[in-house]
């Protein structure tokens, strides 16, 4: 009752599943926190298109060597039957292969220093302007054949909502592992859309986490929202290859297709937040999602 009542006392800026009509509204938060651009890890053409598009695909960020290290543990991961088992393991509707791997930088050492490379999470404070922890971090296998869609989403939405993070000082870093190909379902983004908060109907079922790891349907925008930022935006897929970083705003709209081609689509996910804007109670009227997805009681700065 007292975290209720302390989450009932608290303004919400981007309230969402709450009884409103779907809606688009104004973004209130900086997109990049940083003033001082100067010798950062991009250069302000960079941080410029970031700004405005709400993304950027950094391409040969890790080598070759890297790379296939990277892979191996993938498939090792894959490949373990303790991590089959395991609640942080989501697998796919109907084939029931692997479909996501989260806290994946508490289960691999591996993955736990790629997770702290400077690449990655220096980049992370120079845009927040802030020190970082991993909100959340996952592999997404996406399998060939039977891979299954991301419906379009602002990661924020949910963050907010269901995790209570206050504010859009959060970023997500997806490491391409596999040829991201047109075919194979990339992940796709509409350029601007994190300059607006797109306001979802309905409500935040109880334990919701369980189904919409698989498939979401609450939380998600209206088709009219979506018909109308893309007919002012238009869809960028993020094609790369392995070794590539796709860097992109939380509120930015993203989804991807469904993967009926025979090549995996391999991506690892870190989800850098500003120490400054850890989460709090959830926006919503339900418990907060489990700590593997949502890191609340572990919350350390990551130090590039």
């Amino acid at each position: 009752m007292i975290a209720t009542a302390a989450a009932d006392s608290r303004v919400d800026r981007y309230p969402s599943r709450n009884g409103q009509a779907a809606q688009i509204i104004p973004r209130q938060d900086p997109v990049v926190y940083a003033t001082d651009l100067a010798g950062g890890p991009i250069d302000a053409n960079q941080v410029a298109q970031y700004r405005d598009k709400g993304f950027l695909i950094l391409n040969d960020v890790f080598s070759a060597a890297e790379v296939a290290e990277l892979q191996q543990e993938l498939e090792r991961l894959r490949r373990s039957s303790r991590v089959a088992s395991a609640e942080e393991a989501i697998c796919e509707p109907g084939s029931g292969e692997l479909r996501s791997l989260f806290r994946v930088h508490e289960i691999s050492p591996v993955f736990a220093l790629l997770a702290g490379d400077c690449r990655l999470a220096g980049l992370a404070r120079f845009l927040l302007d802030d020190q970082v922890y991993l909100h959340q971090s996952r592999v997404n296998y996406k399998p060939g054949l039977h891979g299954r869609e991301f419906y379009w989403h602002s990661d924020f939405e949910t963050w907010h909502v269901e995790d209570g993070m206050p504010a859009m000082r959060a970023l997500s870093m997806s490491i391409t592992l596999t040829e991201n190909y047109a075919e194979n379902g990339p992940v796709m983004l509409i350029p601007g859309s994190h300059h607006h908060y797109v306001v979802c109907e309905g409500n935040t079922p109880e334990e919701h986490f369980k189904a919409s790891l698989k498939k979401q349907e609450n939380g998600v925008p209206s088709d009219a929202c979506v018909t109308r930022l893309v007919a002012e935006r238009g869809i960028v897929s993020a094609v790369s290859k392995p070794g590539s970083v796709i860097l992109f705003d939380s509120n930015t709209l993203h989804g991807s297709n469904g993967n009926i081609t025979p090549w995996p689509r391999s991506n690892v996910f870190f989800v850098y937040n500003a120490l400054s804007n850890r989460v709090q109670a959830p926006y919503c009227d339900q418990p907060p999602r489990p700590e593997y997805i949502c890191s609340r009681r572990q919350i350390r700065p990551v130090t590039p």
